[in-house]
């Protein structure tokens, strides 16, 4: 089976469009993924209502597996004793206790990182920690599979404007999860949809690994030229040359359906080249 994924990001469910929403459920209706990546700021302020109303929209889109991860729209801004006690108790009640979940198929291991930190506002990092643990389990991944890694800050930027936006700790976590494997890195938080050879620019990244950002799926607070957007991700594992497609759908304003606007196909490691645990 050749894997499909729907990357969701950034619905910042409290600013949610009632027609991008429903035009987002038919597109996931039609396109049936394998999996639904959720890639941070599901809800604007993390209150209980967000949470439940971004939960039923997920479980309305009947896809079998879902893979989601905290922005940091999603700790309580100002509920300050929230913040500091218990700053991902609400997100938990809705999404489940599993803060960094992994997700594995015949085809596809997806592996998310929590890049939030409660101290921060909006800025992510990720910890050498968490670098080691994502490259121990890339490592033993299968052949046939594609690798995915998930964060919400971006790793990369195509604008000077978003580059105090980046994660911290990324040229440790790019040269790493390269060498161990990683094929594609999705990403949010700067609502603006690209994809983006990290190889080429990071000089620690010895092999090839992609960028993958989406724009906000369902918000009104979308960005000057880029709409509402999703991704979807399309991979032949049993391809002779590995490759996937990444595809972008839109919503432009006042449409009533998800279009593609964009495809690109990655050329991806040659199998040789990818190390395996002992």
């Amino acid at each position: 089976m050749n894997p499909v994924l729907l990357q969701i990001s950034d619905p910042h469910f409290g600013t949610e469009q009632a027609p991008v929403v429903q035009a987002l459920a038919r597109l996931a209706h039609a396109e049936a993924p394998e999996l639904v990546v959720l890639s941070g700021d599901i809800t604007q302020r993390a209150t209980r209502a967000q949470f439940s109303a971004a939960r039923a929209f997920v479980d309305s889109l009947g896809a079998p597996a879902v893979l989601a991860l905290p922005g940091n729209h999603d700790i309580p801004l100002f509920a300050l004793g929230t913040r500091l006690l218990d700053p991902y108790g609400r997100y938990c009640e809705a999404f489940g206790a599993e803060l960094e979940p992994v997700f594995e198929s015949a085809g596809c291991l997806a592996i998310a990182v929590n890049t939030t930190r409660w101290y921060r506002h909006e800025d992510g990092e990720v910890s050498a920690a968490q670098i080691e643990r994502v490259a121990a389990r890339l490592m033993r991944a299968t052949p046939q599979q594609l690798r995915v890694v998930v964060v919400h800050q971006p790793l990369a930027v195509t604008l000077p404007e978003d580059a105090s936006n980046r994660l911290h700790g990324r040229e440790a976590a790019v040269a790493r999860w390269a060498a161990a494997g990683a094929d594609l890195v999705l990403g949010g938080h700067i609502h603006l949809p690209f994809v983006s050879p990290l190889h080429e620019t990071f000089p620690d990244c010895a092999r090839a690994l992609w960028a993958v950002q989406a724009g906000t799926a369902v918000s009104t607070r979308v960005r000057a030229g880029a709409p509402n957007s999703v991704n979807l991700i399309r991979y032949a594992s049993g391809a002779a040359a590995r490759h996937c497609t990444v595809e972008r759908w839109d919503c432009a304003r006042g449409a009533e359906r998800f279009e593609q606007v964009a495809s690109h196909t990655l050329p991806l490691a040659d199998m040789a080249a990818i190390p395996h645990a002992g």
